[in-house]
Formats: structure tokens, sequence, C-alpha cells
């Protein structure tokens, strides 16, 4: 069997909050709870797991995810209509924009824990 990515665990404040944030702002199915994970599954059959450390502290995390054109459009429509602050840039110098990188258009913005999550339709070159 070849190397797939499978999951990936997110520590989170509120795990209901981070994935019901997750879910709805990337269109996707409501989370799913077992144990101390909220599940968010992605179109590739990859899952995002949300938990709470216990821990007043959460060290940053940072996913980027690549989608098409009018997956990014409706991305950063859901963006807007929910006010969520975001930025062209990962030094948050470009507030309110997207760029468009390597052909294509990113943004970068933060989850309900403060984890830099980012949206581009281009990957970066290697």
């Amino acid at each position: 069997m070849p190397v797939r990515f499978n999951h990936a665990l997110l520590a989170a404040y509120d795990k209901s909050e981070s994935a019901t944030f997750f879910a709805r702002l990337f269109g996707l199915p409501d989370p799913t709870f077992w144990g101390p994970f909220a599940t968010v599954r992605l179109d590739d059959e990859t899952h995002l797991q949300f938990a709470e450390p216990g821990t007043d502290t959460i060290q940053m995390q940072h996913l980027a995810f690549l989608v098409d054109d009018g997956t990014f459009a409706k991305i950063y429509g859901r963006m807007l209509a929910l006010q969520v602050d975001h930025w062209a840039d990962p030094q948050m110098s470009l507030p309110g924009q997207f760029n468009t990188n390597h052909g294509g258009r990113g943004v970068y913005f933060k989850d309900p824990a403060g984890h830099g999550l980012e949206v581009i339709t281009r990957p970066y070159p290697q």
C-alpha cells in the first residue's frame, strides 16, 4: 500500500466550536463525535479530529488545503459572510485580502483555537 495521509489531530479549546467552524467554512458535513474527538471528514476520505487537551495553552499548528478555483470562491465567500479575519500573507500584514501567488489564489486565517489555516488553488513549487 502506498503512503497516504489519513488524519490529523488539532487541539481546541472547544472541540465542537472548532470542528463546526471548519466544516461550515469548507462546506463539509457537520462534525461527528466519538469519545474525546470531534471529526470532520474531508472530500478525499481524510479527516481532521479536534480534541480538548485540558490545558490553557495550545501550540499553534499550520495546515494548508489545496482546492480548485470554484471551491476557493465558495470558501472565500463564506469567509466574507461569516466575517472571518483573513490575510493575503502569513505575516498577517495584508488583512482582508487574498493573494495570487503561483498563478492561483491563496488566503490565510485562524480557527477558534488560533491554528493557522491556509487555502490555496495552486501548489507551491517544490
